[in-house]
């Protein structure tokens, strides 16, 4: 079973080293349990980022959500997760997923999509384990003399699969141990999503509930709620076009999809955000002021979600003062010490 009431962070990669270092000493003076970067295209690739922060990091683990196999092979997967295991004194995890708009970036997908991600995942696990002998799938071939040429890591890396998909979540069942949401604060969907992942525990003859469900989206919090808020619609406007069609539990109509879609390629932000509710806001995104936060953090928990993951910006302008508030004000509320 996995542990209850995980609080992470994860951020987008568009930065400078030194804000990436920077960003993992701050972020290493609070409880946060993980610490996640993105692998969306055209930004950097995940692991760079991930090997800067990694030894400025003490407890939390550290991981990519998550890497399309269509954008980096599992065999450099494999051998990136093994460095940076060497680098993370928190431990380390692998997060896969399809992978989103790749079309637009000339990224062909891997198909069948569900064989690929399962095939990556075992070559991962192949290489990672030390094995030789070859892998033979439908996709992905390896030659029987192909091993790891480098140190392996101590213990079995966790597996996280990011999806909002019946058949994925199934997949996830089988041989991950958590499914991300990505984009979603919506508690209603968490029991939805563990009966998609209970028929893949159930085929594997797991435990049911072993695979936990990890909700994670865009956050801004400051002390000035209605700011926050505001800058959260301008965000949630980027991608609500594209996730509010993946949500089972939502029923939002065509015409206003299509007057998001339409704002987003204008670049009409302010637009956009006029457009969405409060309800609509508070199913996709963390924001407000650290009371917000924690109610919908609380919800999210009740629902159960074992892990919360706080999105990029977090801030209105500064991702410093968010990860404060986060740190200080949130954390302790939800996952008090001991002895508080």
């Amino acid at each position: 079973m996995v542990k209850l009431r995980e609080i992470s962070i994860a951020f987008q990669t568009d930065k400078t080293p030194a804000q990436y270092i920077a960003l993992a000493q701050l972020v290493n003076q609070y409880a946060f349990d993980a610490v996640t970067v993105y692998c969306d295209a055209p930004f950097q690739p995940s692991y760079g980022p991930l090997l800067l922060m990694a030894p400025h990091l003490t407890q939390a683990r550290l991981g990519p959500a998550a890497v399309s196999p269509s954008r980096i092979h599992p065999l450099d997967i494999a051998a990136e997760s093994a460095l940076l295991a060497q680098l993370a004194q928190g431990g380390v995890y692998i997060g896969i997923a399809r992978g989103a708009w790749l079309a637009e970036h000339g990224i062909p997908e891997l198909t069948p999509p569900l064989q690929a991600i399962r095939e990556a995942i075992e070559v991962v696990q192949y290489m990672l384990s030390g094995q030789s002998g070859g892998y033979q799938g439908q996709i992905y071939q390896i030659a029987d003399h192909v091993i790891a040429p480098y140190p392996l890591p101590a213990q079995k890396i966790p597996l996280l699969i990011g999806t909002w998909g019946q058949k994925l979540c199934a997949l996830a069942g089988e041989l991950a141990d958590e499914v991300k949401v990505g984009g979603s604060a919506n508690p209603t969907l968490v029991p939805i999503i563990q009966q998609y992942i209970a028929v893949g525990e159930q085929k594997a003859g797991r435990h049911r509930r072993s695979v936990g469900v990890v909700m994670g989206a865009v956050t801004v919090v400051d002390d000035d709620r209605e700011l926050a808020r505001y800058a959260a619609r301008r965000s949630v406007a980027l991608y609500l076009r594209v996730v509010a069609l993946l949500d089972p539990t939502m029923n939002i109509e065509p015409e206003l999809i299509e007057r998001l879609r339409h704002h987003a390629n204008r670049q009409e932000y302010d637009d956009a955000a006029r457009l969405i509710s409060d309800d609509v806001l508070d199913r996709f995104a963390f924001s407000g002021n650290a009371t917000d936060l924690i109610e919908q953090a609380e919800k999210l928990f009740e629902a159960g979600a074992h892990r919360i993951e706080f999105g990029t910006p977090h801030g209105l302008t500064k991702p410093e003062v968010g990860i404060r508030i986060l740190g200080e004000k949130v954390i302790p509320a939800l996952n008090p010490a001991p002895n508080a």
